[in-house]
This record gives structure tokens, C-alpha cells and sequence, in this order.
């Protein structure tokens, strides 16, 4: 085996963990700071600090590229491919962001569980289907593999089970609802003679 696929496992697991956590660290997020808009503003400073500090000072303070190619192009047309990734990347968290909100509200605790099973579930069927498509720029790919349709099936069927079999919410015991009202002192004083 290629030494270089540890390498790409490696980054492969650190995309993997950190995505992994992002959905319970946005809805963590949202709960304590009390809004999604905000959670959200925080996410994008977060980009801002990895995706253009970190990569400016590679490239302009260590005059250092480590994923450069010999033949680098800052046309245009060519950086509004980079824009476009980084408008998808930023809706589908701001998808996430109000998945979770709406989840939370139909299914309480159990809500935000939900969202990225479905989520990363989806993406890959919908990135195998624009890779084979709409990216493969005309190029013939080869056919894939038996297995690797009925992988793309298991993980449709898999987001089909976590919507059948999702946990139910949370709920009051019988006959106890939320706790009436207490009568305050001064509503309990006038009601007696």
C-alpha cells in the first residue's frame, strides 16, 4: 500500500472528527449564547481565522505553499471556483444552524442527534452524483463498482432509519404537566376575608 494513503487517512479522520462535532458544538453554541444568528457569526469568525489567516501566512508571510502547484493561476475566473466552494461551505452551515434550531424545536434534546446523521448521510450520495456529473468536466469515468451503488443505497436507507426510528421526545410525566402557577402572596392575601 502507498504510504501516502496513511496521510490522506489521517486528514481524512481530522475532517471526520472535527465535522463529527461541529452539529453538538453549534447547538451547544446556540444554547448558551441564546441565538442562532449569533452562534453563527461566531462560526464565520472561526472562518475567518482558519481559512484566511492561517493560509495568508503561509503564502505571504513564510512565502511558503505547501499545496502549490508549478502552475498557480489568481485569475479571476479561477478564484470564483474557490469563492463558490467557500459560499456553499458557509450555506450549509448556516443550513445546519437552523436544522438544529428547527430539530431542538420538534424533538427536544433528541433534536440536534438527528441533524448530522441526515446531513452527512446526504452529502456524499449528492457529491458522488455532481462528481459523476456536473464535475467530471467531460472526462469518461470509469463505472464504478456493484458495491460502491449499494454503499450509496445503505446510506440512503440509513437516513430513511434515523427518520423511522428517531428517539421521541422527551415528555412530562401523565397527568403532570407543567407545574401551575403558584399563587403569589399578595393574589393569596386578597382572596381571603
Amino acid at each position: 500500500m502507498n504510504p501516502k494513503w496513511l496521510l490522506v487517512a489521517t486528514f481524512v479522520g481530522g475532517a471526520a472528527l472535527s465535522w463529527g462535532v461541529y452539529v453538538p458544538l453549534v447547538h451547544l453554541a446556540t444554547t448558551k449564547i441564546g441565538s442562532n444568528m449569533r452562534a453563527f457569526l461566531m462560526v464565520g469568525v472561526a472562518y475567518f481565522l482558519v481559512a484566511v489567516l492561517v493560509p495568508s501566512l503561509f503564502i505571504f508571510v513564510l512565502k511558503s505553499d505547501p499545496t502549490a502547484r508549478p502552475n498557480v493561476n489568481w485569475a479571476a475566473g479561477n478564484l470564483l471556483w474557490g469563492l463558490l466552494a467557500g459560499i456553499s461551505g458557509a450555506i450549509g452551515a448556516l443550513c445546519v444552524i437552523f436544522a438544529t434550531r428547527d430539530a431542538n424545536a420538534l424533538a427536544g434534546s433528541y433534536g440536534p442527534l438527528l441533524v448530522a446523521p441526515l446531513v452527512f448521510a446526504g452529502a456524499p450520495i449528492i457529491n458522488t452524483i455532481a462528481q459523476m456529473t456536473i464535475f467530471a468536466h467531460g472526462q469518461k469515468l470509469p463505472a464504478p463498482s456493484p458495491q460502491f451503488y449499494a454503499g450509496l443505497c445503505m446510506a440512503a436507507v440509513g437516513m430513511v432509519m434515523v427518520m423511522v426510528y428517531k428517539p421521541a421526545a422527551p415528555t412530562s410525566p401523565v397527568g403532570k404537566g407543567p407545574a401551575a402557577a403558584a399563587p403569589t402572596a399578595a393574589s393569596g392575601n386578597a382572596a381571603r376575608p
